[in-house]
């Protein structure tokens, strides 16, 4: 199978999608995005209820269907106070990290529909004049956005159309370098959904009607904990989480690999769904590594704690620095592809 094309359209979604901001809460405007992609592809996705994108990929058996589901919400924060020198405290969304997030360029959407630059700052960022600047430990409570307007009381910054609530999207500075690395904030999940579209496009493109029926599931609020509590539709038996793999002290994967997960936080992934993802990867010679995960929860996760009876599992291409900076590499994303593809012939 040429997987070459393939790569190139899921690397190129992906950085469409990295373009679109969508922290957990704030994500209207990349499902609009991945409606319009999926009906390209000639599918017909609906929005849910929550806010997610639902999509029938076809098949035969749909009392036997599975459910693929990645995630497009992301890290971010909002606003929770506005100070009195006009630069703004956030809370985050999901588990963003202040100290990944420090001198990091972010926006703030109002609801007014106005969008504004800042920056996220250690409070008296300047080293010049700050003598606690290397001990000082980074919390929310003592960073703020430093609005690129000139504001310097309360009364100005709420004068803007700024207030409590409104949502701060970090820039994710989305780089794909000439060896095949892919380095951006929120590779977790938007490099998981630019992989379903490829699935969804070779499907299409090869006419491929697969024995078991197919959904796909692009999630909202999985970074809260709830993304695939609800629409698992009739009939559905299995869920597959498509999430980053982790990479770290005491894993085996690397960037280049499709991981498997065996177990993570909320206890172990069906057994015989694991087994069968690993023996697929051995069959078809798929670069892949099975790791335990020790921080970890997923959609899959998710689906069973709401009460759905299905087997469940978790693969993503090897993903380093989760919750930060990350990277993956073009690889991952095509071992990824190609266990999608080979698991469901």
């Amino acid at each position: 199978m040429d997987t070459k094309k393939y790569v190139d359209y899921m690397v190129g979604q992906t950085v469409d999608i990295l373009a679109i901001d969508s922290p957990t809460g704030y994500t209207e405007n990349a499902a609009a995005h991945l409606i319009k992609e999926y009906e390209k592809l000639g599918y017909k996705p609906v929005m849910t209820t929550k806010g997610g994108v639902l999509v029938d990929l076809g098949g035969e058996d749909d009392k036997d269907a599975i459910l693929i589901e990645a995630h497009m919400d992301t890290l971010g924060g909002m606003v929770c106070k506005i100070k009195e020198n006009g630069n703004l405290m956030l809370t985050p969304l999901g588990g963003f990290n202040p100290n990944n997030g420090e001198a990091e360029n972010c926006k703030i959407y109002t609801r007014e529909g106005k969008v504004y630059e800042g920056t996220f700052q250690l409070n008296d960022a300047s080293v010049h004049v700050n003598g606690e600047y290397s001990k000082t430990t980074r919390e929310f409570d003592g960073m703020e956005v430093v609005i690129d307007e000139e504001v310097s009381s309360a009364e100005d910054t709420k004068k803007l159309g700024i207030m409590i609530g409104d949502i701060v999207a970090f820039e994710p500075r989305t780089r794909v370098t000439k060896s095949g690395y892919i380095k951006s904030r929120f590779l977790d999940d938007k490099l998981s959904v630019g992989i379903l579209l490829g699935q969804a496009k070779f499907l299409a493109d090869n006419k491929i009607t697969t024995k078991r029926k197919i959904y796909h599931h692009i999630t909202v609020y999985e970074e809260v904990g709830h993304g695939a509590c609800g629409t698992v539709p009739e009939g559905v038996t299995e869920i597959l989480s498509v999430d980053m793999g982790c990479i770290g002290d005491g894993l085996d994967c690397k960037e280049t690999q499709v991981s498997i997960c065996a177990k993570d936080s909320a206890g172990p992934y069906n057994y015989q769904v694991v087994s069968d993802l690993i023996s697929t990867a051995k069959k078809n010679k798929i670069d892949f590594a099975v790791d335990v995960y020790p921080h970890y929860g997923s959609d899959a996760d998710a689906a069973l704690s709401a009460g759905y009876d299905v087997r469940h599992g978790l693969i993503g291409a090897g993903v380093y620095a989760s919750h930060g900076y990350e990277r993956s590499h073009k690889k991952g994303v095509e071992n990824t592809f190609k266990l999608l593809i080979n698991y469901l012939k």
